[in-house]
């Protein structure tokens, strides 16, 4: 499909309806936390030519999270003016993905976290060369996934574990070696029904 195609889908995507997601989505039962929650922003990069999601491996060392995968990203900063930039900052930080290359489209609906965040997805269609050169206290592996692959909700499994003396519903979307669960599948689950 040429990039022409794919921004305008991509653009289609983000003015559809839509409302907020959340780690309890598939968990009516669960208690959700009260209280502000902590500002955040994932990058959804695309690389336009390629039509793949660019994803990390979180390091084995981290205290929260090691070992999963997720999009660039982290919490607002107070430097940064807004969510995307705070994206644009953290993707350039764990992954050494230049700004300058990320033509940012606009945010899918927030995500609410079991651990208190409401992160923002930032949609962003990355061009040109890029090498990606990840910070090893945070990264382990930077990969891509085809956007084919995450686009079909056939893809998408609902699974579950204890958490917190019950059992926790989750979506997963695995590829290849890569079990991407929680937070970041229900994030591209959304993102696929939008782009349906």
């Amino acid at each position: 499909m040429p990039v022409p195609d794919l921004r305008q889908r991509l653009e289609d995507a983000l003015a559809q309806p839509g409302g907020a997601s959340s780690d309890f989505d598939l968990n009516a039962d669960a208690k959700v936390p009260e209280g502000k929650l902590t500002p955040a922003a994932v990058l959804l990069g695309i690389r336009a030519e390629l039509e793949t999601v660019i994803l990390t491996k979180r390091s084995a060392r981290l205290k929260h999270h090691p070992d999963q995968i997720a999009f660039p990203g982290g919490k607002q900063d107070p430097g940064d003016p807004t969510l995307s930039d705070a994206a644009l900052r953290e993707a350039r930080e764990e992954i050494g993905l230049p700004s300058g290359i990320v033509d940012v489209l606009g945010h899918l609906p927030p995500h609410q976290t079991v651990t208190g965040y409401q992160v923002t997805p930032v949609l962003g269609l990355i061009a040109g060369h890029y090498d990606p050169v990840p910070e090893a206290g945070e990264v382990s592996e930077v990969f891509e996934v085809p956007l084919a692959h995450l686009l079909n909700t056939e893809n998408y499994l609902i699974e579950g574990r204890r958490w917190q003396g019950r059992r926790r519903l989750y979506y997963t979307v695995p590829f290849g070696p890569y079990y991407i669960w929680g937070a970041t599948a229900r994030i591209l689950r959304a993102f696929a029904e939008r782009m349906a």
